[in-house]
C-alpha cells in the first residue's frame, strides 16, 4: 500500500447487538436471541445516502487526546488485550498498525477508535456506552456488556444537551465523560474487521473511508435509542436474519460491506455464542479488505482478497487507473469460477456473497440464504 498518498480519511464503525430473550421473530425460522443496530442515513447524505448503516463516523483529533489517559486505565493499551502478531504471510492491518506517537498522539490507535466509535454512537442513537471510571475494565471472559444504570445519567434534558454538543464539538465527550465521573466503555468492544472503500465506490469529491469494524453485545434489551434528524432519520433494531429478508424485500438497503456482516452474523443465533465468538477471535486481530470492482456485462462483482480474479497488486490509490471490465455475463463468470471470495452486485437490492475461501485470523464466513431459500 502507498505509504506517501492515502486518500481517504480514517473512520470506526459498530456493530451494536443487544439481547431480547423471548422475542417474537418476524420469520419462524429465525430464532435469533438478539438484534442489531442500524441506522438510516439521511437522503442528502454525501455518502451512501438512504442507506441502512452500523453507527459510526469519521475519526477526530478529540478522539486522540492525550486528556484521555488522564480517566483511562495506565495500563498497557489502556487494559485492552494485546492482538496477537499476524500468521506467517500476513500483516496487521495499517489502520490499527499505524505507529501513532510518531504522528503525534500519545493515545494508542485501538483506544482512539474505539472511543470515536462511542462517542458517534451516542450521537447519532444517543446510546451511551461508558462504565464508572477510571477501573480496569471487565475482566477477560466476562459476558455482554451492561449498561450505565439510570442513576447515574443526568436528566434526559441535560442528557440531551450534552447530545448536541457532542454533535457540534467533538472534544465535548471527554468532558461529559468527567461530568458523568465515567468512561468509554472500550473493553466491550471487539475488533472485528477493517473495509477500505473501493476507488470505483468513492462518494462525492473523491470520498473514501478506513473503517475500523468493532462489535459490541450489550446483556439487555435494546437501550432507549433516537435518531438525531441530521446524519441519521430513523432507526431500527432487527436480528440480522430478519434485516437481510427486509433488504431482500427492498424495505431498506445496505451497502456492500453491511450486507456482508450481516451475513456474516447469521452465523449466531445466540448472543452469548456471538459474544464468546467475538471476544476469542478478537484476540487474531484482522486485515484491511478493500473490494476492488469488476464490471460485467449485466452487473458488478466486488472482488475481495483470496478471491481468484484478485488482483496480485490492487490500486489502494487509484493513480494507476485501472479498470476491471468484461463483456462476460455475471453468471458465466460465476460458472467459470471456482474460488470465490466476492460480493455479486445486479442492484442496490440485489446483493449475493459468495465465499468458498477458508477464513482467515480464526473468522467465520458468510452465511447467506438466496431468494430461493437455499444455502450459498
Amino acid at each position: 500500500m502507498n505509504s506517501r498518498m492515502r486518500p481517504w480519511r480514517e473512520a470506526a464503525t459498530l456493530l451494536l447487538a443487544a439481547g431480547t430473550p423471548g422475542r417474537l421473530p418476524r420469520s419462524p425460522p429465525d430464532h435469533t436471541d438478539y438484534e442489531l443496530l442500524l441506522l438510516q442515513r439521511s437522503s442528502r447524505s454525501g455518502f451512501m445516502p438512504g442507506a441502512h448503516v452500523f453507527p459510526g463516523g469519521l475519526l477526530e483529533a478529540a478522539d486522540f487526546s492525550a486528556e484521555w489517559l488522564g480517566l483511562l486505565p495506565a495500563s498497557p493499551q489502556c487494559g485492552l488485550s494485546p492482538v496477537r502478531p499476524p500468521p506467517p504471510g500476513s500483516s496487521r492491518a495499517p489502520l490499527f498498525a499505524a505507529a501513532r506517537e510518531r504522528l503525534g498522539s500519545p493515545l494508542p490507535g485501538e483506544v482512539a477508535f474505539r472511543i470515536c466509535a462511542i462517542r458517534e454512537t451516542f450521537e447519532e442513537a444517543g446510546i451511551l456506552l461508558l462504565v464508572p471510571g477510571p477501573g480496569p475494565g471487565p475482566a477477560a471472559g466476562s459476558g455482554p456488556a451492561p449498561l450505565l444504570p439510570e442513576e447515574l445519567l443526568p436528566p434526559a434534558a441535560e442528557l440531551s444537551e450534552w447530545r448536541r454538543r457532542v454533535q457540534e464539538e467533538p472534544g465535548s465527550f471527554l468532558q461529559l465523560c468527567r461530568h458523568l465521573g465515567c468512561v468509554p466503555n472500550i473493553w466491550a468492544l471487539q475488533e472485528w474487521s477493517n473495509w477500505l472503500t473501493p476507488v470505483a465506490r468513492a462518494g462525492r469529491g473523491g470520498r473514501r473511508y478506513d473503517t475500523a469494524f468493532y462489535l459490541c453485545c450489550l446483556e439487555k434489551r435494546p437501550p432507549r435509542t433516537s435518531q438525531d434528524d441530521q446524519e441519521v432519520t430513523a432507526f431500527l433494531w432487527s436480528s440480522p436474519p430478519e434485516a437481510i429478508e427486509r433488504f431482500k424485500s427492498q424495505e431498506i438497503w445496505f451497502p456492500p460491506p453491511q450486507f456482508y456482516e450481516l451475513c456474516r452474523l447469521c452465523n449466531f443465533s445466540s448472543l452469548d455464542e456471538l459474544h464468546k465468538f467475538s471476544s476469542d477471535r478478537a484476540l487474531e486481530g484482522c486485515e484491511c479488505w478493500m473490494p476492488v470492482m469488476l464490471s460485467a456485462s449485466d452487473g458488478y462483482i466486488q472482488l475481495l482478497p483470496g478471491d481468484e480474479l484478485y488482483p496480485e497488486d490492487p490500486d489502494y490509490t487509484g493513480e494507476k487507473k485501472i479498470i476491471m471490465t468484461t463483456d462476460k455475463t455475471v453468471d458465466k463468470l460465476m460458472k467459470e469460477g471456482s474460488i470465490f471470495h466476492r460480493i455479486v452486485i445486479k442492484n442496490i437490492n440485489n446483493l449475493a456473497v459468495y465465499v468458498n475461501i477458508q477464513a482467515k485470523y480464526k473468522h467465520m464466513n458468510p452465511l447467506m440464504i438466496n431468494s430461493e431459500n437455499s444455502r450459498l
